[in-house]
């Protein structure tokens, strides 16, 4: 009989996968020996996986001219980054290898644009795309980077005064996105997002206020759909109904070249996880094609701000099983030694499933748990995994300690955690390494962060000695 943790996984999913496998009983994950990096380093903790992050944008890459060639689409493909996924340096750092743009989203963002900029890791021609609700703050900056000769600073305006505030900030010439206010899926709370302009006042807003203007150039129409890229009616007919905007806009505005279709690729959230992204990017290019050929405009550069889709498959977090409660005839609570709620805050914010698997013990008997964090609030648990419906782990032994991983959990986790500053309980945040490959392929490790000490939660609530 085939009862081993092993067994269930094998039987249950196509198993080994490409950056999954076991050996001797562990986890593998890009050929890292998780439990040799919990030996080293501890629990509970986060890593970063750099070489993914160049991996996922290549992928896009090639899928996009891929297509490009194949529908011999006169048009050019440019990656930008999300900044907004993961902020921090060492993702900026890898991403900027590989010959990407930026999109930014508040005042902040255009900072480390400058630091870049100062370490020469980007320059005046990268596209940087400043999306998001604009205000005093972030207008100024962009103006600044305007003004210091960023000649692809492109402000995306999300609503009617930005312009006149860019305007009253600035005497140089620049250029301008719209972005379109999609309407949402019939299952949303809301009808139409919050952010751009509606479809049918983009024509009448370019004509009235940047048609007749010198100062100003329109280049990109932006479209994005807030579920992301699906192969569902809903999302080929918002496209088709942004295509008809862009064409009615092309014709009237001859500067226009661009489109940008935004981020909303998935991520892989479970081992059973099937995404055909070639084809979705193949129809994409065709739709945009078939629609522009019919009326006769010039196609436009694509444009997309892969955020998730960037980092998030590099993350990962690895915890301790503490200790089994039995709370009744049911139900086994393996206690963590850390919060789900401080460290995968999506977990409990919007019920998000990351893939959760064992780091030891694959060759064990399994039972089925819940799994619950150290704060005292009773929404700190994770009790599904998608596709499976429970959770199934190797048996719990006092004596021989149980560690988990959850993975790709690159994107958002640390920002909505509020990395560095005050968590929930005074639960300290992990300590955070980054995972490398060096010239000759072979694993390098890094501490980035230490685990949070009391001092430094103390000082920020005012306890400073």
């Amino acid at each position: 009989m085939n009862t081993k943790y092993k067994d269930l996984i094998e039987q249950t999913f196509d198993f080994p996968q490409e950056e999954f496998h076991t050996e001797n009983g562990n986890l593998l994950f890009h050929d890292i020996d998780l439990i040799k990096l919990v030996e080293q380093y501890g629990t509970p903790l986060k890593f970063t996986y750099l070489p993914k992050i160049s991996e996922n944008i290549n992928r896009a890459k090639n899928w996009f001219n891929n297509a490009i060639k194949k529908q011999n689409y006169n048009g050019k493909y440019h990656y930008a980054y999300c900044t907004k996924s993961s902020h921090f340096k060492y993702v900026l750092d890898e991403a900027l290898k590989n010959d990407i743009h930026i999109e930014t989203s508040s005042a902040f963002d255009v900072d480390i644009v400058k630091s870049l900029k100062l370490e020469g890791k980007i320059n005046d021609d990268t596209y940087v795309l400043c999306n998001g609700f604009k205000r005093d703050k972030y207008i100024s900056k962009i103006a600044s980077l305007i003004d210091e000769g960023h000649k692809n600073c492109i402000t995306i305006i999300d609503n009617y005064e930005e312009l006149n505030l860019l305007l009253n900030e600035t005497k140089s010439k620049f250029k301008v996105g719209i972005r379109i206010a999609s309407e949402e899926e019939p299952k949303f709370e809301f009808y139409t997002s919050r952010l751009g302009i509606g479809y049918k006042n983009i024509i009448s807003f370019y004509e009235s206020e940047i048609q007749k203007n010198p100062q100003v150039e329109l280049k990109i129409l932006h479209f994005f759909i807030n579920t992301g890229i699906k192969d569902n009616a809903y999302y080929w007919n918002e496209l088709l109904k942004c295509m008809s905007v862009y064409i009615k806009l092309k014709r009237v505005c001859p500067t226009l070249n661009s489109l940008n279709i935004g981020g909303g690729f998935p991520i892989k959230n479970s081992l059973a996880f099937d995404y055909d992204y070639t084809y979705m990017i193949d129809e994409i290019i065709n739709q945009i094609k078939t629609a522009c050929d019919k009326a006769k405009v010039d196609v436009p550069d694509i444009f997309t701000e892969f955020g998730s889709f960037t980092v998030g498959e590099s993350g990962g977090a690895v915890y301790e099983v503490l200790y089994q409660k039995k709370q009744n005839d049911r139900e086994r609570w393996n206690m963590i030694n850390s919060s789900f709620i401080t460290t995968l805050p999506d977990s409990w914010a919007i019920n998000k499933r990351f893939i959760m698997l064992p780091i030891n013990k694959w060759n064990k008997e399994y039972e089925r748990v819940l799994l619950g964090g150290l704060t005292c609030d009773s929404d700190d648990y994770y009790n599904s995994e998608q596709h499976t419906n429970a959770i199934y782990l190797p048996v719990y032994e006092k004596r021989k300690p149980l560690y988990i991983g959850f993975f790709n959990t690159g994107a958002y986790q640390e920002t909505i955690g509020g990395f560095g500053g005050l968590q929930h309980c005074l639960i300290p945040h992990p300590k955070h390494i980054l995972i490398d490959r060096n010239n000759n392929s072979k694993i390098t490790t890094k501490l980035f962060k230490e685990e949070q000490k009391s001092e430094e939660l103390l000082s920020i609530l005012g306890y400073e000695k």
